[in-house]
């Protein structure tokens, strides 16, 4: 079997399956343990998967703020619309980048009394607009493709927070693996909202779940919720639920 025979092979069982490990393509392809990790390894280089020990998880897709925001409209509406009612007066929330987390702040309803902590620019620019929110807004580096503000003032100021809930935006999801990201500078504000909330929550749309990306933010464990929409099998959900982390299924 030729390379490219081999690799297409391995892209589309991961894609069927959720997982491949090494061994077992070993023997499916009657290669050496040396090939099989090549192939892996070119196949990783390209984006395409998300290396693991022992085998690959599929790797979610990167794209600019700009056009996640015209990827799964729909979706984004109905599960921002769940988390939003996990909000109650008096609250102090933190808020993290990301589109569906700036849904969730189209969709908080007009009479909610709530402070809202925030380094996402449109989450900022959509809550000056809410008569009951207040909103504090962390100063740092814009990192332009996110339209978010990271590094150490923001960091520093999440110390000095304790927030009753944080809504995290979730690039990649796995029970085994954890909350991962694809980029190492968003990663450690990620980690400092988690360690200053009291419930975390992750909002995902289906594709992002069962994926891995290079860096960790932290254990799956963290999460205090999961809200995803009804497109998402409940086969797919069983081991987050079995964690104990609280599932909705928003439709």
């Amino acid at each position: 079997m030729l390379k490219e025979e081999r690799q297409r092979y391995i892209v589309d069982r991961l894609h069927r399956e959720g997982k491949i490990l090494g061994t077992d393509l070993v023997m499916q392809l009657k290669v050496s343990e040396d090939t099989v990790r090549r192939d892996l390894n070119e196949l990783a280089e390209a984006g395409i998967l998300q290396r693991v020990h022992g085998g690959a998880l599929p790797r979610a897709l990167s794209s600019s703020y700009e056009e996640r925001l015209q990827t799964s409209t729909g979706a984004k509406v109905t599960i921002a619309r769940a988390a939003a009612d996990l909000i109650h007066d008096g609250q102090v929330i933190i808020m993290d980048s990301g589109t569906t987390v700036h849904e969730i702040a189209n969709q908080i309803p007009p009479n909610r009394q709530a402070t809202v902590i925030t380094n996402s620019i449109p989450v900022a620019a959509t809550l000056a607009l809410h008569p009951h929110i207040e909103v504090q807004v962390l100063g740092g580096k814009l990192k332009k493709d996110a339209q978010a503000m990271i590094g150490v003032p923001v960091i520093e100021a999440l110390k000095q927070i304790r927030a009753d809930l944080c809504f995290l935006g979730i690039c990649s999801l796995h029970p085994e693996i954890g909350i991962s990201m694809p980029d190492m500078e968003e990663v450690y504000t990620k980690r400092t909202m988690i360690e200053q909330a009291a419930e975390i929550v992750a909002v995902s749309e289906a594709s992002k779940l069962g994926t891995a990306a290079p860096y960790i933010v932290g254990p799956i464990t963290a999460l205090t919720y999961l809200v995803t929409d009804t497109s998402t099998d409940e086969e797919s959900l069983a081991p987050y639920r079995q964690l104990g982390i609280q599932v909705i299924r928003a439709d």
